[in-house]
């Protein structure tokens, strides 16, 4: 399918202020791959074909498969390489490009019983306390919402140290109308912190995502 056209095949979404696009599908059995959604994104973006699109999953400092895909193919037009990442849950495929900002795309489906030991592991003491306000459903929306910024905002950055996630708090989705920010960052963010942007991205299924723009 490298013919598709993500303006009809998928929901094309333009995230305001940002130059950021996304595209959302909903694929079947034989839908389109990760891939070849990324690439028809690209090349609506940049007007180069879709076949000509080159991505390559290793990481630029390391070789290893890990983080968002690098585009080798086209520049952007001033001579600098795209930003772009896709993520993949079930039959959703949730993908996005950028010109000036790094970019992180993250899929959580949506469960009701995750386990106090995970949850220690994922969310700062301040995410929890604020989760547990929620009744059973509610709280189980915004923790995969929390869960995909967090892993959108990882692939972003890309090869670095490891992060805690419990490290970092963000704002809660009920509070801030679906644009996140980092409310408590760490030492390896910098002053860059203040700058990074969650955008939730509505997705079919029962999931949650969300786009990681980094300032």
């Amino acid at each position: 399918m490298v013919g598709m056209d993500v303006a009809t095949d998928g929901e094309l979404i333009e995230l305001e202020g940002s130059g950021v696009r996304v595209v959302v599908v909903a694929r079947g059995r034989r839908g389109p791959g990760a891939d070849t959604v990324l690439s028809a994104l690209v090349a609506h973006a940049s007007g180069v074909p879709a076949a000509d699109i080159e991505l390559v999953h290793a990481c630029t400092e390391c070789g290893a498969r890990h983080g968002r895909p690098s585009v080798v193919y086209p520049l952007t037009p001033s001579g600098g390489s795209w930003f772009a990442d896709v993520a993949v849950a079930g039959d959703a495929v949730v993908c996005a490009a950028a010109t000036r900002h790094p970019i992180g795309v993250g899929i959580e489906t949506v469960a009701l019983d995750t386990g106090a030991v995970i949850d220690e592991a994922a969310f700062h003491a301040t995410e929890r306390a604020a989760l547990d306000r929620f009744d059973a459903a509610s709280r189980a929306i915004a923790r995969a919402t929390l869960w995909a910024r967090k892993t959108a905002l990882l692939r972003a950055v890309g090869h670095t140290e490891f992060i805690e996630p419990s490290r970092l708090a963000l704002t809660l989705p009920s509070d801030d109308g679906g644009i996140g920010r980092i409310e408590r960052s760490v030492p390896e963010f910098g002053s860059g912190w203040r700058d990074i942007r969650f955008h939730d991205i509505e997705v079919p299924g029962n999931r949650s995502a969300s786009v990681a723009v980094l300032g």
